[in-house]
């Protein structure tokens, strides 16, 4: 017999716990098309695949790339971390033809939202992908939060709660399955879990009134999954993080809040779990506690990492550490919402545009979500600075942002340059020359340097234009100052149409 992993065995690689162990994953992969491995693998019972920016080129290559993975499991789960707005992995080389949600929470028509969410699940489901990880369910109460800010609707706990649930109906009647994320509630960290373990140090009565009330608008909205968050609650559970707490996500989550739908986890390659526990006793740990599917493959894209992972969940559960009834009726839910999804897709009729919706409707959203103080006059071969923090891991930095390649289509002459950390005003002015300047920022709040540059900018050029595109904190500065709550592509339009008086 050839050893796979951990006790997994060419000889019992079908049965029905191996089969259970790899149909509880959600991998990644490198490359546009599929590799044989994986195929292999969804053949031999792999529910479903996350797809991410490497694996985008174009619509059409998606499409084949889903039909690919469907030639060996019609019913195959196939994921996306689309929330539009900054994140998005349809547009990563572009930039998002959708506002992201606290653009939408700023113009707080949840119409709206359900709109843009039913469109931009449209645009999925004609590529095949019929799982999104969105929306962000986080309320937004911390604003120095590194990993969440533009991603919550905002720091309105109600506000929230009603722009996710129309959001989740929004993305569902396209036949894509919502992922409401990251429970309990992401907003009011100071860490970012990609690097390392956060915490919330608030009491119960808090995360009741504040936290948990989106997560029971998406529940009540009916949607199919949630996310765990890597965060320890100490309310909650004071020696483990939400994704492998069992007060947490079979205690609260299933038997307070009644979900009964897929719970899956953040990606266990994250910091806030890889670097304490290990992906493979996280994962372990991660199902134990509640969790029906494990979110791997953001970092880890291989085979090997497949069967590392089916290997340990089929050793704890020889081993007793997991029951083997844990473990089956995690895989009876992935395999649940895969026949959901399969039954959603032929209903919604993805090939013809929803009723309600637009191809424009992002730019739309997008110019409602502006809020401009000043006033400037017409600019004429503006120079556009951009201070450039160094982007957060979920957002990724191949994702072009700004407002100068939209404000160089409607300006000719135009010119840019982006400055990073340490960038100080007297570099913009020198680059700038005799030109008005358009500085953009992004959580400006966040940054001292750039927060201190943008001062003496101003102070340097009362003319100077502000577009502020992360979430703005500030006194609003400048001859002309933009918000556009986010840094979508068609955001940055928005601000350039402005900035030009269109």
């Amino acid at each position: 017999m050839t050893l796979l992993a951990h006790g997994v065995t060419a000889s019992d690689a079908n049965d029905e716990l191996t089969r259970d162990a790899l149909a509880v994953l959600q991998p990644g992969f490198e490359g546009t098309t599929a590799p044989a491995w994986l195929l292999r693998q969804v053949g031999e019972g792999l529910t479903a695949v996350g797809l991410f920016g490497r694996n985008i080129a174009s619509p059409e290559q998606l499409a084949a790339l889903t039909a690919q993975l469907r030639a060996e499991r019609d019913d195959v789960l196939v994921a996306i971390d689309e929330e539009g707005g900054d994140v998005t992995r349809l547009e990563v080389r572009g930039g998002s033809s959708f506002p992201g949600n606290l653009a939408l929470g700023a113009v707080d028509d949840t119409a709206l939202t359900r709109d843009v969410a039913r469109e931009l699940g449209r645009r999925l489901a004609q590529c095949g992908v019929n799982l999104n990880w969105a929306p962000s369910a986080d309320v937004n109460s911390n604003p120095d939060n590194p990993v969440i800010g533009v991603r919550s609707f905002g720091a309105d706990t109600h506000l929230a709660a009603r722009h996710t649930a129309a959001y989740v109906e929004g993305l569902q009647a396209a036949g894509v399955a919502a992922c409401t994320k990251h429970f309990p509630g992401h907003g009011d960290t100071n860490v970012d879990s990609h690097h390392a373990l956060p915490r919330i140090d608030v009491d119960l009565d808090t995360l009741v009134a504040r936290e948990l009330v989106p997560f029971r608008a998406a529940i009540e909205a009916g949607t199919k999954a949630v996310m765990s968050a890597h965060i320890l609650v100490p309310a909650l559970d004071p020696t483990r993080p939400a994704t492998l707490s069992p007060q947490i996500l079979t205690g609260l989550l299933r038997k307070e809040l009644g979900y009964e739908g897929l719970i899956v986890t953040d990606g266990m390659e994250m910091n806030a779990i890889a670097g304490t526990y290990g992906i493979e006793r996280g994962s372990v740990l991660a199902i134990a506690a509640g969790a029906d599917a494990i979110c791997v493959g953001g970092g880890l894209a291989d085979e090997a990492t497949v069967l590392r992972l089916q290997g340990a969940l089929v050793a704890a559960v020889r081993e007793g550490a997991l029951p083997a009834e844990r473990l089956a009726d995690a895989a009876a839910r992935v395999r649940a919402l895969a026949a959901w999804t399969r039954q959603a897709r032929a209903a919604a009729a993805p090939g013809a545009p929803l009723e309600g919706s637009a191809p424009g409707i992002g730019l739309a959203a997008a110019r409602r979500a502006v809020a401009v103080s000043g006033t400037a006059a017409p600019v004429s071969a503006p120079y556009v600075a951009t201070l450039a923090p160094v982007a957060n891991i979920a957002v990724g930095d191949e994702t072009p942002w700004g407002v100068a390649a939209e404000l160089a289509a409607l300006v000719p002459g135009t010119g840019s340059g982006v400055f990073p950390e340490g960038a100080t005003a007297a570099d913009v002015l020198a680059a700038a020359g005799s030109r008005t300047v358009v500085a953009v920022v992004r959580d400006a709040h966040r940054h001292p340097w750039m927060a201190q540059a943008l001062d003496a900018l101003v102070a340097a050029r009362p003319d100077t234009v502000v577009v502020e595109m992360g979430v703005p904190r500030a006194e609003p500065r400048g001859a002309l100052y933009i918000a556009t709550h986010g840094a979508s592509r068609v955001c940055g339009r928005a601000a350039a149409e402005v900035i030009v008086g269109v």
